[in-house]
């Protein structure tokens, strides 16, 4: 008897497989990160359908739990189409979707994650305050892969007041009274990384250059030493253009 279940999930990749075929690989509710071919997924017909973001139905069926499976899909909605001309949208929908191929194993539950992760390529759709969502996204995927930052008190004293830096080494907010000598060495602590609105693009780039010193340092090694995605690192480079842009 055939293996089935049904599921719904965020396309995160597709690549032609043979002729006619399309393997997918998909981050699910129930089933985690998931891959499997899309029989004529390939032709024209699908093209508009297979992109990235795309929210799908799917229906996953395979001989043995092991298998690849083919997929059965229909789309729920299109996302990436409302991004086209918004570069920093579409450069921020691309990291999303590499970074959670790049650390999640495949077919390992992540619910919260995957609540997230939907949650913020609707916003970015909807291009309405999702940069700072976007930065306590990748803190979230941290935490979800062991790597989680403790940033409500300081490391040094215990307090929970003026905390602006981050510790490298253990990944724990540090006040600016116990940084001292040491506050050249440490990680900005960035007011969109605090749960607050972020001032400006500069705030955001500051907490992106935090987080990306952890999923380079911790994330990364990890992984075996695979490298961060280019993807993620071309969305960090678009935001330092457009903030020199605009200070000209």
């Amino acid at each position: 008897m055939a293996l089935e279940w049904r599921d719904s999930g965020a396309l995160l990749t597709v690549r032609k497989y043979g002729e006619t075929a399309a393997i997918i690989d998909a981050f699910t509710s129930d089933h985690g990160r998931h891959r499997g071919i899309v029989l004529g997924g390939a032709s024209r017909r699908m093209a508009p359908i297979l992109q990235p973001g795309a929210q799908l139905d799917l229906v996953w069926r395979a001989r043995l739990n092991e298998h690849l499976g083919n997929f059965k899909i229909e789309l729920r909605r299109s996302r990436a189409a409302s991004i086209l001309s918004d570069r920093l949208a579409l450069g921020a929908f691309v990291s999303v979707c590499a970074l959670v191929v790049f650390s999640l194993p495949e077919r390992e539950p992540h619910r919260n994650l995957y609540e997230l992760t939907v949650n913020l390529l609707d916003s970015i759709c909807r291009r309405k305050e999702w940069m700072q969502e976007y930065v306590r996204w990748e803190l979230k995927l941290l935490e979800e892969m062991g790597f989680g930052l403790d940033l409500e008190k300081c490391a040094v004293s215990g307090t929970r007041n003026d905390l602006i830096y981050i510790s490298p080494r253990s990944g724990r907010a540090v006040s600016r009274a116990a940084a001292g000598e040491w506050a050249r060495y440490l990680l900005p602590y960035a007011s969109c990384l605090k749960g607050r609105d972020a001032h400006g693009l500069h705030d955001i780039l500051r907490g992106l250059n935090t987080t990306g010193y952890f999923l380079e340092r911790r994330l990364a090694p990890h992984l075996g030493g695979k490298p961060v995605p280019e993807a993620r690192n071309r969305f960090v480079d678009q935001i330092a253009k457009k903030l020199k842009e605009d200070s000209i």
